[in-house]
């Protein structure tokens, strides 16, 4: 009676354990069938398309190897001692004492220590091949403001200012060409992050941080800041357009255009510059030189807007320009209040701006 009052207690023990062994073994299997997410949507830290990013890749595999290791090593023990020397019925007698071992108290000294040491070196490269990288000639310089709640790109070589969406050439291993990023914050605490092509850094106001990508492939990878910065933190959003060199140097060459107009839309314009638009907003070649929104300059090249919180689409731009807290609640823009006229008026000067 007594032994299998003392089974049913160990299968007691033992249910829950294997129960949560079992459900962690069905999710890897599960995620491990999931077919991968296709564009830019799903970021994807597992999927490094540049040499930071695949530098904290590799190490992360590295600390995974040992950590593992270590878990199933001190697990199995755990488990065999717990099987192997339980309490048997009727068996009341004390196990043998013993006191010391110089061998032993030496291996879990010595081995730990060697383990810490192996991960701080291997840690310690990857920081240094990161943080210490000399920035080579024809690298390509950008300055990155962080803003409640967008990002501003300014390229100081190339005499360019964006917003949102930072284009950078794609890195040939055979002819490299990096993109050096400042970063700069304008208000509070904000964090850079672009899981596949580096890892986070942050911006601090009045304090220069560096960071640098060299993406493989062309394409559109995205992130977002990755430090709470305010109520619209989660919609500070950006995009990093990887083109080949050609695709590059044409958008160089458009971004480098003053804004397209015309007389159909003067009364639009006429609007932008007679009220609090041009207090935040720069359109080159108009009075508008405000530097608190963003530019809007080429603002129709943009796939997005609200930093990525809509689709750049005629609706989507009026909703913004009339009632900003419809798309992005809390951010810093004003609801201008127009009238349906004045409205789509300022709406189709904006869409000249390509």
């Amino acid at each position: 009676m007594n032994y299998l009052t003392h089974e049913n207690k160990w299968g007691r023990a033992v249910g829950p354990v294997a129960g949560v062994l079992i459900l962690l073994a069905a999710v890897l299997l599960a995620a491990g069938r999931c077919p991968a997410a296709s564009g830019p949507a799903i970021p994807s830290i597992f999927k490094p398309e540049s040499t930071p990013a695949d530098s904290i890749y590799g190490l992360s595999l590295l600390v995974l190897a040992i950590t593992g290791l270590i878990f199933v090593i001190v697990f199995g023990l755990i488990a065999y001692a717990v099987t192997r020397f339980r309490r048997r019925p009727n068996d009341g007698a004390e196990p043998p004492q013993v006191y010391g071992s110089n061998q032993i108290e030496l291996a879990w000294t010595v081995i730990p220590v060697l383990i810490v040491l192996v991960l701080f070196m291997a840690t310690a490269r990857v920081i240094h091949a990161i943080e210490d990288a000399r920035m080579p000639k024809g690298a390509i310089e950008v300055t990155a403001i962080g803003h409640q709640f967008w990002w501003e790109f300014r390229y100081p070589a190339l005499g360019i200012v964006t917003a949102n969406e930072l284009h950078v050439p794609v890195s040939d291993p055979e002819h490299p060409t990096p993109t050096f990023l400042k970063l700069l914050s304008a208000d509070t605490d904000h964090s850079f992050w672009v899981p596949r092509l580096a890892g986070k850094t942050d911006l601090i106001p009045n304090r220069v941080n560096k960071m640098w990508i060299d993406p493989h492939d062309v394409g559109v990878y995205v992130g977002q800041c990755a430090q709470y910065c305010g109520m619209q933190h989660a919609k500070m959003l950006l995009r990093v357009y990887v083109d080949t060199p050609e695709q590059f140097d044409q958008w160089v060459q458009e971004e480098k255009k003053p804004a397209q107009t015309n007389d159909a839309v003067n009364e639009g314009r006429q609007i932008f510059e007679t009220t609090a638009c041009i207090n935040c907003h720069t359109v080159s070649g108009t009075v508008a030189d405000g530097r608190f929104g963003p530019d809007l300059t080429h603002l129709m090249s943009r796939d997005t807007i609200a930093s990525g919180a809509a689709p750049n689409t005629h609706e989507n731009l009026k909703t913004w320009i009339q009632d900003p807290d419809t798309i992005k609640p809390g951010s810093l823009m004003p609801a201008m209040k127009l009238n349906d006229h004045e409205l789509n008026a300022l709406t189709t000067y904006l869409e000249m701006l390509r």
